[in-house]
């Protein structure tokens, strides 16, 4: 298509209210030129909602279930009371209280026992509100909108709640759509985080899904850009919940991006960046607080890529050590076995070592991860964990970023590249980095 499209993402915090509405408007609005396909997420904290009534559906709480519904109309209802005089108002409440019908119904008519298949069914559903809502909004700018709905065109398997991406049926929707829907609209507001598989039932692209949405309908759309709008000035050097004096990156690369996405930097998912690089379509990270300041860019240029260290910081971390009873070497066979049956249990791993002895890694400390680990290993192995642990990552470090970073811990493990550090770490003045056996 076309190289005047731009794609434009707003995720949950920019749609959070009334008023965040209205300034998504106006940042609309006023980029005039050319067709924008514009992507949103769930408001606010909706999709933390929709999980706690899926929650209630599982525990058949139908009381929980209904209360949690209630309160979520409620707050989408007051949104849009808060924008549209009565006149303006009818149809979307319309539409609103379908969706809620819908969700109200799912209690009783959904019996399959798949939960990641009913998971994707009524999690969407902040998408499809979220969208609904800016579409209405943007009709009452006097900006020829249209709304989109996003399982016609990202095509996947039936992977649920992590779907894979058809990308030939994909592009091929997508630009026969867009092509349609662009000839009378400037306009299009679509969902992210949402597809379809073959047989049409939704499907979800994991969660903070919506930025790969963004980057699946441009590559798609041959998008001259993508902005991501957060309420950040752009990408930063480090989360600034732990760091106080914090940098805007100017310019970095998509290998540099994709390096930290891998590591846990949280400003762009993961799977964002890389059909953006197969297409070389620029990816900016703006503030919708202050739209007008030029924010970060991402894009194929690697030179600056160094200028300044970037810290990334997983917390609440578990270290497990895994040693054979027999005290025999680690081999490739052990290694395979132990993977095999990590991988059964769906265990995410962050970093990993191994001697001639042990081999060690890292993971999140979710719910009852120190269980399901003992029970896969501990018929073979001896099982050791640590907890209280957090995983620091320095891109680009020198010696002066790593002892301040580390000053007051006690290192448990490190490994260093030569543009990467990382260090697992715990309190020095703590029990916790006692290793305890399970």
């Amino acid at each position: 298509m076309s190289k005047d499209i731009r794609v434009f993402k707003f995720g949950g915090a920019s749609v959070k209210d009334a008023a965040a509405v209205l300034n998504v408007a106006d940042i609309i609005r006023n980029h005039e030129n050319g067709h924008l396909l514009v992507v949103v997420s769930a408001m606010g904290k909706t999709t933390n909602k929709l999980e706690a009534i899926f929650d209630a559906f599982l525990q058949k709480n139908k009381e929980a279930f209904h209360k949690e519904s209630k309160e979520l109309k409620d707050f989408h209802l007051n949104i849009a009371e808060a924008l549209f005089k009565s006149a303006h108002i009818n149809e979307l409440k319309k539409t609103i209280e379908q969706y809620f019908e819908e969700i109200g119904s799912f209690f009783d008519r959904n019996k399959d026992e798949n939960i990641s298949f009913l998971y994707d069914q009524l999690i969407p559903y902040g998408e499809m509100l979220s969208t609904k809502i800016i579409h209405h909004c943007l009709l009452h700018s006097d900006v020829k909108s249209v709304w989109l709905d996003a399982r016609k065109c990202i095509k996947t398997d039936s992977n649920h709640q992590n779907a894979n991406v058809n990308w030939p049926e994909t592009s091929e929707k997508i630009d026969k759509k867009m092509t349609n829907l662009f000839e009378s609209n400037r306009v299009v507001v679509s969902q992210g985080f949402i597809g379809s598989n073959p047989d049409e039932m939704t499907t979800t692209l994991g969660r903070e899904g919506s930025d790969y949405s963004a980057g699946i309908f441009a590559y798609a759309l041959n998008a001259q850009e993508v902005i991501i709008w957060k309420d950040v000035p752009g990408m930063l050097n480090a989360d600034p919940k732990y760091f106080e004096d914090t940098i805007k990156l100017e310019q970095i690369s998509f290998k540099e991006a994709i390096e930290l996405s891998y590591y846990g930097a949280s400003v762009i998912h993961p799977k964002t960046i890389k059909p953006l690089q197969n297409k070389n379509i620029p990816l900016y990270v703006k503030s919708f607080i202050s739209p007008e300041n030029k924010g970060t860019i991402i894009q194929k240029r690697t030179e600056n890529d160094d200028a300044i260290p970037s810290f990334i910081f997983k917390k609440n971390q578990v270290l497990f050590s895994i040693i054979p009873k027999d005290f025999s070497f680690l081999i490739e066979e052990n290694l395979s076995d132990i993977f095999l049956k990590l991988s059964q249990i769906n265990a995410q791993i962050n970093i990993m070592q191994n001697s001639a002895l042990s081999f060690s890694f890292l993971m999140d400390n979710k719910s009852e991860m120190v269980s399901k680990i003992k029970e896969a290993l501990e018929n073979s192995y001896v099982v050791k964990y640590n907890t209280n642990l957090e995983l620091v990552t320095i891109r680009h470090y020198d010696q002066q970023t790593i002892d301040f970073v580390t000053r007051g811990k006690e290192i448990l493990l490190e490994q260093k590249t030569r543009s990467t550090a990382r260090f697992v770490l715990g309190q020095e003045d703590t029990a916790t980095n006692t290793f305890k056996e399970v």
